[in-house]
Formats: structure tokens, sequence, C-alpha cells
């Protein structure tokens, strides 16, 4: 396969060039989560799989850009960044907010003739549904960094940092209004691509009734799978959950 001669540019990180992976798997971060957060999966699965990991603004290197509290508006963003690396088999995977921006790419792909071969979606009930109540993006600043700290999504060594976990706080702010504020667009059609879901089996965010609507979004094959833990059971669940994509996608 020819080497690709694309450029990531600020949206999109690709750790570990694989030119010959025949599939590309695209990585969405959850509120307040970075680019980086997808490192290990990238490096677990090149060269038989190309990682993307997107890199919103308002963190880290991006941290001087203003943060964008719209889903839709990220995902068309995104629909056009993506649009270079589609010229082989693409996947997507979101954790918690980056499902739901996963979901709405998708759509946005599909509609120009790119149907994934596998949307992922972790941690995030089906975007059908919604919890009216929902409004962390709203509460003091007190009161979001105990939100974020109680679901163990943040790495030990950042937490022990309260001036830098603030300054992050605009950014975690803004991805809290865009995954509350979302709602699914009346008239939005299903999905043709396959659907995999992946959910803690005791994540207060999603129940089981939550991740099952996801089986509503698409057409295509559907599976769920839970495993032992919370909101990020990802971080304990890492291995078989890398595992799980590797038989997904080099089959």
């Amino acid at each position: 396969m020819s080497e690709s001669t694309a450029e990531p540019g600020v949206w999109l990180r690709r750790y570990h060039p694989a030119d010959g992976a025949p599939t590309r798997l695209v990585c969405f971060p959850h509120a307040g989560g970075s680019a980086t957060y997808y490192f290990p999966v990238s490096r677990s699965l090149a060269p038989a799989v190309e990682v993307l990991a997107v890199q919103y603004p308002g963190r880290q290197d991006r941290r001087s850009e203003a943060p964008i509290d719209d889903i839709f508006k990220l995902a068309d963003i995104l629909a056009e960044e993506l649009r270079p690396w589609t010229d082989r088999p693409v996947a997507l995977f979101g954790h918690s907010l980056g499902a739901t921006l996963a979901y709405e790419v998708a759509l946005r792909l599909e509609s120009e003739g790119v149907v994934p071969v596998m949307l992922f979606a972790s941690g995030r009930r089906a975007p059908s549904r919604f919890r009216e109540h929902a409004a962390v993006h709203l509460s003091d600043d007190d009161t979001l960094l105990g939100t974020i700290k109680a679901l163990s999504g943040t790495s030990p060594e950042l937490l022990q940092e309260d001036e830098l976990l603030r300054s992050l706080l605009p950014a975690i702010r803004a991805d809290y209004k865009a995954a509350e504020t979302y709602r699914k667009r009346p008239g939005t059609p299903l999905l043709r691509c396959p659907v995999t879901v992946l959910t803690g089996d005791a994540d207060p965010e999603v129940t089981r009734d939550e991740a099952e609507d996801w089986e509503e979004q698409t057409a295509g094959d559907f599976v769920l799978h839970e495993y032992p833990g919370g909101h990020f059971y990802l971080n304990d669940q890492a291995p078989a959950v890398i595992s799980r994509i590797r038989e997904v996608l080099v089959r």
C-alpha cells in the first residue's frame, strides 16, 4: 500500500504511522479528554491497524484555542478533516462524549458514500436517549471538578495538580455542555455501518437499557459487550477492549 499523502493537521494525531495497515481506526476522546488517552491503543494496534486520535481544541497543545461546545459543529469539522483519510476502510471508536461525536461523524461520512467498517460506541447511551436534568456544565468549578474526580477518568498525576486542572475547566465545561445539550435531530437516517457497544456494568452514566438502544440507530449488525467497571471501565479493561477491536478489524 502506498504511503499516505495526507497530513494530520491540528485535529488529528498519528502516533504510529502504519501505511501498510488495511484499516484505520479514528478515536474520539471523552469529555475533558485528549488525544494522548489513545496513545496506548495506537501502540498496541500498530502496524495491523493505523490509529488516528482526535485532539479537541482547548487542551494540551491546543490550550490557546477556544473550546467548542456543540457536537454538531465538531462533527462537521471532523468529517471534513477525515475525508483525506478515507482512502482505505475506516472504523470509529468513541468513549462517552466521543461516542456521540463518532456517531454524528459516521452519519456525515455515510452521506458522502463512506460507510465505516465499524462504529465502536463506548460508555455512552444511545443518541436517541438523554437525561432531561443533566446540567453538570452549569455547576460551579468545585462541583465540576468533583464530578470529574468521581468518574475516575483523570490521571492520578493530573488530579494532584489542582492549578493545572482548574486551567482546563473551560474545555471540560464546554465538553460537558456539548454532551448534555445534544439531542438527536428529527429525521436522522439509520446508520448503515455495524455498531459495537461497549459498557461498564456499574457505569452510573449508562444503563443497560440506554446502551441497548444503540441497536435502533443502525440498519447494520449490532452487538453489545459489557465489562466489569464504571464509566471508565476502559482503564482496567484496556487489554480486553483492544483485543476485541483487533479481532473485529483485522479479520
